[in-house]
Formats: structure tokens, sequence, C-alpha cells
């Protein structure tokens, strides 16, 4: 039988995880006692027991129990219960249930990952203990990109030692595929499931989707060559229903408003349809002609395609209208605090919109490595090499009604702004009619489009020797590793982007681009057109897309890495009296070479000029750490990690690309952009956990855990010497006055003050038959964690205010599973919930942006039987539910009652079937 487990999420119930942890924690404290007296009664019949085959739910928790309770660092796992069966959709879904872990939703699927309350740009992703390049703009994996079907499991690290290269400030993410000599013979999984989303269809947009997989892994000449194949595809639909306001909320004169109020500068409602697809392959090649050398060759590859539309009503409410009077006026406004909560708004021009979205994302990963084993000592090689492009088209058409002569198309909307559900729009014209709503310039012009690209390459070896110790220190160390790793990462970005203009004259959308009509009435407005957005602009409109412009300029970058890491870690095995000693104790030494090419915009002279930048530096960071687990009796552990640990900068915070202009009142220089000569965070962490553990069945952990981040990085203004910039003997015109000094100020990335980070986190999983046997069969798995910190961000280009919380931190996030399994039936139903925190989203412009988010609980829900013999022996059959709670994502500024978005996904249902021979 596999060795690997699916710790698959299981289903969620509106219990309090906290009553649910306690009772979890009262009953296993009973458990000693019952243990105790079964053993004995074992010890005086000594019976020859019969091999007990565990499968299902139990054989992933125990297969993620073994490993949590034999590392030397203080980690969290997952293990699939058979391979191919790690049934979430993608295995972000699955690591977010861990203690300490918590996802963030993008577009209703669980995306990046913060650990610990640090947002994803902390953590860093391995892939067979290798670095991951990300198609995303920055370093964090977009996880969705990976389909857990073809994950054997899961480590996360929370703690590091020297010699695991790549590791990240927060935590490490170490996703493994299966090695098939590992596997006892021939083994096949198939997968198949459908798919339906409860919103139904939107503009002719199906709600129907499927995913199916399949596995083969095989062993040949003797058990000396293996072979692990893998592919899984995903068709999923996407739906979505929101409501949106224009940022920031602001004090501002309104007619008909109080001075003071906040107010928001626009609304819109948005039905989202369109399709996710996405193809993975993994393979596998083991060689192992004898004990002394084993070689692996390990491929990844992956497409994901996007496809969406976004068909919206949005309007203006900033007293802009396209110069048509009489002007905005409130009537009977209605307040929540100082916020505006509703009323009547008029002299608008709303317009309806359609926005188009199409994305290809493609993932190369291979890595080769080789382990020889001498006498008394060995050697590991490994080279691996890993590319991700992205390539994105984004295209908008705007509608309007169309003014006649004399007269004037102003509208009079009725507005119920809300917290914690969808705002109400109400109309006085119609806009379901597509032929009375025109393709032309509207407020807004007639249209915009962007073509960003990203490509991510990262290439790398390590050396790594592990060498006995002298016979002196044999009682207290194993071994010594000693290892090098070189990796070279380059990223570039590029957005060209422009208007779409009118080829012609206005027009209405052609019949046979027309889709089914948007019904956006969960916003109180009715149907609204919905058309094919690419159709409309190839059929009369001109996109020509640039990136030479001034507010472009600093969107494009190519940003450089070489990182080379020298480790020598002891490995600590030793008694002291009862308690065993495991751990090990080390240092690392990173050299990094950074490097940013790009151009920055000069508006000194008056005159825009754009110029190339090629800025970087070096530096040397000296991390150590250690690592002790101590063995007392009755299977307790207590652990304690102490390291220094980095995290290095984004990479668009790394872009030397910045925009230079002339202040006219003070006589100097001013510029905005990125920053390539960042230092990166850097911390000192201490972390202690006591565990319990009753065979590899059931466990207890309660751990508690501080980081000092002595630096932070995060957009300030400082002053900055312009001189290398400055031609020798230059002289600003007469029109602009002369320079005072070569000094002034730049808004940039900038490293800061730190902080503190710490919290608390409990964990268990228990089966009830430990309990009484009455319950044999139920299960519970939960986990709390308790973050706080210190450390405050001031984000300027940030709308949501200043003195802003760590991004990515939830005070509280609590995981909740039952199950039942037993005699070929399983179920579970489990609940990952977090509260309130800063999330980093992508705005409209493409540009990374602070939000309040609020805190969700998500619960899945699961039911299935397995064929364990007779003619359907190995079939499985599998009913999953999603999101059961149709649970939304709402965004916020700095206050409840200012909401920002709110946006509900429908809840997904999959039901299907596998099969393993």
């Amino acid at each position: 039988m596999s060795k690997f487990v699916n710790k698959r999420s299981s289903a969620a119930f509106q219990l309090s995880p906290v009553a649910a942890g306690c009772a979890l924690f009262v009953a296993a404290l009973a458990q000693p006692a019952y243990a105790q007296s079964t053993a004995t009664a074992a010890e005086a019949d000594a019976p020859q027991m019969a091999t007990v085959t565990v499968s299902g739910i139990r054989r992933g928790i125990e297969g993620a129990i073994s490993v949590k309770k034999d590392a030397t660092s203080i980690v969290e796992a997952i293990s699939a219960e058979d391979i191919g069966k790690l049934p979430d959709v993608s295995i972000a879904e699955s690591i977010s249930r861990l203690p300490g872990l918590a996802a963030q939703r993008v577009a209703g699927r669980a995306q990046v990952i913060s650990v610990r309350g640090l947002s994803p740009d902390f953590s860093t992703t391995l892939l067979n203990g290798r670095e991951q390049v990300s198609t995303g703009d920055n370093r964090s994996v977009e996880f969705d990109q990976y389909p857990s079907e073809l994950m054997a499991g899961v480590t996360i690290y929370k703690t590091p030692d020297a010699g695991l290269v790549g590791q990240g400030l927060s935590g490490t993410i170490d996703m493994q595929t299966v090695r098939p000599l590992s596997f006892g013979s021939r083994t096949v999984a198939l997968n198949a499931r459908g798919e339906h989303n409860s919103l139904g269809g939107i503009a002719g947009a199906s709600a129907n989707g499927n995913r199916f997989s399949a596995s083969y892994i095989d062993q040949f000449a003797n058990r000396t060559v293996g072979i692990a194949l893998g592919f899984a595809h995903l068709e999923s639909p996407i739906l979505d229903h929101e409501t949106g306001m224009y940022e920031p909320w602001k004090t501002d004169s309104r007619p008909g408003i109080p001075s003071g109020t906040y107010i928001t500068d626009g609304i819109k409602a948005v039905a989202t349809s369109g399709t996710n697809k996405r193809d993975g392959f993994m393979g596998v090649l083991q060689y192992r002609p004898n004990k002394q050398w084993t070689s692996i060759l390990d491929i990844y590859a992956s497409e994901f395609k996007q496809e969406q539309t976004n068909n919206q009503l949005e309007v203006n409410l900033g007293n802009y209208n396209g110069g048509y009077t009489p002007g905005l006026n409130y009537v009977n406004p209605v307040f929540n605090g100082n916020s505006l909560a509703g009323g009547t708004a008029t002299g608008v021009f709303p317009l309806v919109r359609g926005m188009y979205n199409k994305r290809k994302d493609e993932i190369h990963a291979a890595g080769w490595s080789n382990e020889f084993r001498f006498k008394d000592w060995s050697l590991f090689a490994d080279v691996n090499y890993s590319q991700a492009k992205r390539d994105e088209l984004s295209l908008e058409n705007n509608l309007q009604h169309n003014p006649l002569p004399g007269t004037q198309f102003l509208d009079s909307l009725g507005l119920k702004y809300a917290s914690g559900g969808f705002p109400t729009i109400t109309t006085g014209l119609n806009y379901s009619d597509p032929t009375q709503l025109y393709v032309r310039n509207t407020i807004y012009g007639s249209g915009y489009g962007k073509v960003p690209h990203v490509e991510d390459e990262l290439k790398g070896f390590k050396l790594v020797a592990s060498l006995p110790v002298p016979d002196m220190m044999e009682k207290l160390f194993s071994g010594v590793d000693v290892g090098v790793n070189y990796a070279d990462r380059s990223k570039k970005r590029r957005q060209p982007e422009g208007p779409i203009t009118l080829a012609n004259d206005q027009f209405t959308v052609p019949s046979n681009l027309q889709y089914a009509p948007v019904d956006l009435s969960f916003a109180g407005v009715g149907t609204i057109p919905a058309w094919n957005v690419p159709g409309v602009v190839a059929s009369g409109m001109v996109f020509h897309p640039v990136d030479n412009l001034s507010y472009l300029v600093t969107k494009a970058w190519d940003v450089q890495e070489k990182v080379t890491t020298s480790f020598v870690k002891a490995n600590i095995e030793a008694d002291m009296g009862d308690v065993s000693v495991r751990g090990n104790v080390g240092v690392q030494v990173q050299r990094t070479n950074q490097s940013s090419q790009s151009r920055y915009v000069d508006n000194s002279t008056g005159t825009t000029q754009i110029k190339p930048v090629d800025e970087g530096k070096t530096y040397t960071d000296v991390l150590p750490s250690l690592n002790l687990a101590f063995g007392f009796d009755h299977q307790q552990t207590v652990r304690f990690g102490m390291a220094k640990q980095l995290a290095r900068p984004r990479v668009d915070q790394l872009s030397s690309a910045f925009q230079m202009d002339y202040d006219k009142t003070n006589f100097r220089l001013t510029a905005n952009g990125g920053n390539a000569k960042l230092d990166p965070w850097r911390a000192n962490a201490f972390d202690i956990s006591y565990e319990k553990y009753f065979d590899k069945k059931a466990y207890l952990a309660a751990a508690g855990f501080y980081k000092k981040l002595t630096s932070y990085i995060y957009t300030q203004t400082k002053d900055y010497d312009f001189s290398s910039f400055i031609p020798p003997g230059y002289v600003f015109s007469k029109e602009l006055g002369a320079i005072n000094t070569a000094t002034g100020p730049f808004s940039a990335p900038y490293n800061g003050q730190g902080g503190t980070l710490k919290g608390l986190e409990f964990s268990g999983s228990l089966p009830l038959e430990l309990v009484t046997k009455s319950l044999d069969g139920f299960g519970v798995q939960a986990s709390a964690t308790f973050s706080t910190s210190d450390i405050k961000i001031e984000d300027p280009s940030s709308s949501i205010g200043s003195n802003i919380p760590l991004p990515g931190l939830s005070k509280r996030v609590t995981n909740l599973t039952a199950y039942y399994e037993k005699n070929g039936f399983e179920t579970r139903i489990s609940s990952r919930k977090r509260s309130d925190y800063v999330g980093e989203i992508s705005n409209f412009a493409n540009s990374r942006t602070l939000r309040y988010v609020v805190g969700d609980n998500v619960v899945d829900f699961q039911v299935g039987y397995t064929f364990n013999e007779g003619t359907y022996k190995g079939l499985g059959l599998l009913l999953q539910v999603n999101n059961l709670t149709n649970a939304a994502y709402e965004t916020y500024t700095g206050t409840r009652n200012q909401q920002l978005e709110y946006q509900k996904y429908g809840r997904t249902i999959l039901m299907g079937a596998n099969y393993k021979f």
C-alpha cells in the first residue's frame, strides 16, 4: 500500500471551533489511562496481532501525523489518502486548513496562503524541495496552478534549519509528488467529477464544469526503475455577483450632503461569467540500481486558461456627468454615523460596461537529483529549472444612452448602501434595451485595454555532503551536512495599454454579438445587455496598446537575483537520561546580488524624456538556526526553535523604474517609483511547541511563536540625491527656475522599522474510538491560532487610510473537521474561519493595493462510498459541496460602514467517481 495520504478538507458546520477544541482536549486527557489499561491486557495475553490495513480519511490523517511526529523542526503536513485523492480543487484548499495557515480567496478560489499572520510574500513555496517561480507579479505562488490530484503531500516548515534552502520568513511550503519505488506494485488511479455552481448560468455562460485525472505508477527491471505519470484536467465556471464602490471614501462637498460626511464617488453592480481551464502534468522517473545510488528526474507542467466577462451598470457619483447640467444633487440622504448610507442621487449619467479578460498561464519545472551513498558518508547533487509565463488581454466597452439634440439623458438613482450585504441601486431610465444604448465616447471614453505579460525563470543547482562526526562527538551528533546552493532568477513584466477608440461614429452592439441579458436584481437593478467585448472591438473600434507613455513607464521592469547559499548543519541525536534529544544546529550564509533594468521618466525640464536606468546592490546575510526536540515518556515531545530569518523584497518593489519631476515651488527635483537597493525583511524568531501523540492515530499540540522583525518594507518619502541623473553643467530653463539642490523627495519602497509578531496555536486530531469504542469510525480535527502584531504600515498608495495593520494578519484563525469512516462509507464536514484582515489585491490598474477584508467562514461537505470487495472493488463514489453556505467576500476602507466590495460566488456541487486498480 502507498503511504500517501489525503488530509482532504472535510466539511464544516456551525459549531464553535473553540468549544469543539475544548471538547477534543478534555476527551483526550482521559485517554492515557484507557491506553495504559489496554496495553497491560495486551501484554498479558501477547497474541499474534493481525495486520490492519488503514485506508481513506484515516490513512491521510495518520500519514500526516507521522510526518509531524518524526520531524526535527516544527512542521504541519497533509498527505494524500491515496494516489490522486487530495480532492480539493487546488492544493491551496487543502493546506489552508492546517494550524496557523489561512487562505485569501480570489474570484471565489483559495489562491494565496498566509502563514502565521504574514502575507504570502513572507513565505516560500517549493516543489520537491526546489523553489518555484510564479505567474503573478511577485514571488508568492498562486496555488490554484497546482492540481491537488498530482500531489502526494505537503509539508509546511514553521521553523527553518540550515539545510532548508529557499526558506521563507513566515514558513516554507514544500509540495511533494510521488516516488514510484515507494509503491509495492503497479498502481493506476482514475478520477472524474462533474461540477455545478448554484448561481446558474450568466449571460449564456454555463454553470457546469468537469474535472478528471489519471495517475499511473509502475516498477521495472527488478524494481530498479520506477515511473510515475499523472494528468489532471479542470474546467470550472466563473460566476460572480458583485457590487463595488469607488475608492476611497472621502469627505468632499456634494449638494445636499453635510460637510464632513464620508461619501463614495461611484457605485457599480456586476455579474461575472466565464471559465477556468487547467491542465496539469506530473512525471517522475526513479532509478535505483543498488543501495549506493538513487537518481530521480521530476517534471511538472501546467497550463491555466481563464476567460471572463464582467457585465455591469456603473454610476459616477463624483459630480462628473459629461458636462451636462443640472449637476449631481442628493435628495433625502440617509446617514450611518459619519458616512452616507442612502438617498436619491439626481443628475447622474450611468453607463453599461462590458469588461473582458483573457489570461493564459504556463508553468514548466524540471529537476534531476542524484544521491550517492558511500561507506560512512553520502553526496547529494541536484540541478533544476523552472519557468512561468503569463499573458493577458483586458478589453473594455462603454455604452450609454444617446443624447438627442436638446435632450439630456441624466438619470435619478435610489441608493441604499449596505454593510454585510449587497447595496441596492434603482434607476429611472431603462438600461435593458440594447437598441437604446450606444458604444460611444462616454464620460469614461469609449473603452480601454491592457496587454500584461510576465516571465519568471529560475535556474539552480545544489550540492550537499553528509559526513560522519569524530568519535568523541558521536554521543551528541549523528552527522554533519555541508552544502552550497546557487539560484539565478530573473523576472520581467510588461504592460502595454491604451484607449480603445471609435473607428467611425457611435454604434449599437450588433445582434450577432449580443449574449443573453444579465440579471442584476441582486443589487436592485433589472436586466442589462451583455455582449462579446472582443467582437465589438474588432467590428468598429481601434486598439493600439503602447508602453512608452510617461504614466506607463513604471509598469515595465526587469529584475534579476543571483543568490549563493552556503550552509553547514550538525544533526543532533542524543540521550539525556530518559529524555531523547533530536534536532540540528547550523548556519546559512546567503550572498545576494540583485539588480533591475527599467526606464525612468524625466519631466524635470518641462519636456518629457524617457531614459534607461540600471540599479542594484549586493548584500550578505548570516542566518544561524537551532531546532531541538525533547522526547519524554508517554510519546510526549517538546520542541524549541530559534533562528534568524529573512524574506527578500517583493519583485515589483525592486523595480528601478521611476518618474522624476521638477517642483517649481521649492525649486527641486521630486520622484516616485521602485527601489532596486532594498534590503530584505529580516527577523529573529523563537518557537516552542508541546505535542502529545497516541501512536500515529492522534495527537494534541500547543505552540507559541514570537518574531521580532528588525526591518520592514513599505512606501515612504525620503530625501534622495539626484546628482547621478543631472548632467554636469546642466542648467534648468528660465521658465522652471534654477535648481537649489540636487536633493529632493523620492516616494518609493524603503526599509523601515519593524516590530513584533506573536501568537499561540492549538491543534489536535482525535479518532473518537480512543474515547469510547461505541464511536468507532468517528473523528475530529481542530485547530485555533491567535496572533497579534504591533507593526503598522503607512502606504500612501493605499485608499484605506494610514496606520494599517500588518497585511495578511487575522487575529483569529480556526479550523474544524468532523468525519465518519467505516466499512467503505465516509463523510466529513469542515469549516475554515478567519477574522478580518488586510488583503493585498490587484486593482483596476493591475497594481497591488491594500484593502480590509471581512473575515469569512468557508464550509465544505463531502460524502462517499468505496467498494472494498466484489465486482466493483476499487470503485469510489463521491459527492462534494464546497462553500456550502455561499459565504460572501467583502472589503471595506477603515470602517465597516464604508464598504468597497461585496461578492458572492455561489456554492459548488461536485459529483463523481474514483477508481483504483
